[in-house]
C-alpha cells in the first residue's frame, strides 16, 4: 500500500510537471497581451464582438466571475462533506490547470492573429466559463476518480468545450450569453457519460453508502457557498453583455429566477422528505437550478413575469429530479451522479435552452429596440429571420448533447 500511495502521488507530480511545462512552452510561443485596450483599436480580424470588447468594463466583470467559479464552483459545486479540504484543493487545481489551458485552447480558436493568441479580459472571462463547464463534469465523478484522472479529464473537457462554444457562438450565431448550453447543459452531461463509461456496481453501491452518511459538514460549507452564489452569479450570468441595459436585464432576471428557484425548494421539500425545513446543500441546488435557467434567455425580454416563472419551474424540476430521476440515473442507467449535477445544472440548463428558443420567437425590433443588435446581430442586419434564428437556437440543444456525450464516452 505505501508503494503504491508513493506512485500516485509521482504520477501526479509527474503529470503536472509536463503539463505545467507545455502550457509555459506553448504561451512563450504563442501568447501575448492585447495590445489594443480599447474598442476602437480592436484588430477586425480578431473576435472583438460587440458585447465583448471594452477591456475596461470586462476587469471588474472578470473578477466576479473568477470569485464566482473558484468559491461557488470549487468549493460549493465539489462538496466537501466527505472528502475535507483535500477535495478543495484538488479543484483549486484543476481550476489552475484549466485555466491555463483554456486560455490557449480558446486563443486558438477565437484570438489567433499573425501567430500569436491575444490574451486580455475577454479571453480570461471565456476560460473562467470552459472552467466552470469542467468543474461541473467533475461533481458527477467525484469520488470516483484520482487527481490525475481529473486532470486528463480537465484536459479533455477544455477542448471539447472550446469546440463546442466556437461552433454554436462562431459559426452558428446562437446568442447564449450566460451559458445555459455552453456551460451547464455540456458540463452535466459531459460529466454524467463520463461516470456511466466509469460504473463500477460493486465500487458505486459503497461510495453510495459512503455519501449516505455525511452529517451535517456539508451544510456547512453549502451556507458559504450558497451565499456567494447570491452574490456574485448575476455577474457570471451578465458577463458577455457591455450595453447598461442588457446587464440590467441579465442581473434583474437571474436574481428573479433564483429567489423563485429558492421558494419552490421549500415548497416541496417538507412533501418529499420527512424535514420541516430544507437543508442547505438543497437551497443550494435550487439556488444553482435558478441560475442555470437563465443563462440563455437572461439577457431576452424574460420580464420580471417571466424570470419568476422560469425560476418556480427550475426549482420544482431540481427538487423532482433529486427525489425521483436520481435514482432512476443509478439503478436503470448505471449513472452515479455524486453532486446531482444533472438536477442542478443539466436539466435547469435544457429549461433554459428551451426557454430561450420561445424568446427568440418574440425577438422584434419594436419589442428589443436598439437591443436587438446586442442579443440578435444578424437579425438585425436583415440576413436571417426570427424564425431562422428559433430554429438555430433550438438546434443548438442537441448538437450540445451530441458532444458532450461523445467527449464524455472518449474521456472516460
Amino acid at each position: 500500500m505505501p508503494e503504491h500511495t508513493a506512485a500516485s502521488r509521482l504520477r501526479l507530480s509527474g503529470l503536472c510537471f509536463l503539463l505545467q511545462i507545455l502550457n509555459i512552452l506553448l504561451f512563450a510561443v504563442f501568447a501575448q497581451y492585447n495590445p489594443e485596450s480599447s474598442p476602437s483599436h480592436c484588430p477586425p480580424q480578431l473576435d472583438c464582438s460587440q458585447r465583448n470588447q471594452d477591456s475596461a468594463f470586462q476587469q471588474p466583470r472578470f473578477w466576479d466571475v473568477h470569485t464566482q467559479v473558484l468559491l461557488s464552483f470549487g468549493l460549493l459545486v465539489v462538496f466537501l462533506g466527505r472528502y475535507g479540504p483535500g477535495s478543495a484543493a484538488i479543484s483549486i487545481l484543476i481550476i489552475a490547470f484549466a485555466i491555463q489551458w483554456a486560455v490557449l485552447v480558446q486563443g486558438f480558436f477565437n484570438f489567433f492573429l499573425n501567430g500569436k493568441i491575444y490574451v486580455g479580459a475577454q479571453s480570461m472571462v471565456s476560460a473562467d466559463f470552459c472552467t466552470a463547464a469542467v468543474l461541473i463534469s467533475t461533481g458527477a465523478v467525484l469520488g470516483r476518480v484520482n487527481p490525475v484522472q481529473m486532470l486528463l479529464l480537465a484536459l479533455l473537457e477544455v477542448t471539447m468545450c472550446t469546440l463546442n462554444e466556437y461552433i454554436l457562438l462562431r459559426l452558428m450565431g446562437v446568442s447564449d450569453s450566460g451559458r445555459s448550453l455552453t456551460v451547464h447543459t455540456f458540463g452535466a452531461y459531459f460529466g454524467l457519460m463520463v461516470s456511466r463509461v466509469l460504473y463500477q456496481s460493486h465500487k458505486d453501491k459503497r461510495k453510495r453508502e459512503e455519501w449516505q452518511d455525511m452529517g451535517h459538514q456539508a451544510d456547512v460549507f453549502a451556507v458559504v457557498g450558497t451565499i456567494y452564489l447570491w452574490i456574485f452569479w448575476p455577474s457570471f450570468t451578465s458577463a458577455t453583455t457591455i450595453h447598461n441595459s442588457a446587464e440590467n436585464w441579465a442581473v434583474l432576471n437571474t436574481y428573479f429566477s433564483l429567489v423563485a428557484s429558492t421558494v419552490a425548494t421549500f415548497i416541496l421539500s417538507p412533501v418529499l422528505y420527512e424535514e420541516s425545513t430544507p437543508r442547505m446543500v438543497q437551497i443550494q441546488d435550487a439556488t444553482l437550478a435558478g441560475m442555470a435557467v437563465m443563462g440563455m434567455a437572461g439577457e431576452m425580454l424574460v420580464t420580471p413575469f417571466g424570470a419568476l416563472i422560469s425560476g418556480f419551474l427550475a426549482g420544482l424540476i431540481s427538487s423532482l429530479g433529486f427525489r425521483f430521476f436520481t435514482p432512476v440515473l443509478r439503478s436503470r442507467l448505471k449513472i452515479q451522479d455524486t453532486c446531482g449535477v444533472h438536477n442542478t445544472h443539466g436539466l435547469p440548463g435544457i429549461l433554459g435552452a428551451l426557454l430561450g428558443t420561445l424568446l427568440t420567437l418574440l425577438a422584434t425590433a419594436d419589442t428589443f429596440g436598439d437591443r436587438l443588435e446586442l442579443v440578435f446581430p444578424l437579425m438585425a442586419q436583415g440576413s436571417r429571420t426570427v424564425t431562422d434564428q428559433a430554429f438555430i437556437q433550438l438546434s443548438a440543444l442537441p448538437l450540445t448533447l451530441l458532444l458532450a456525450v461523445l467527449g464524455g464516452c472518449l474521456t472516460g
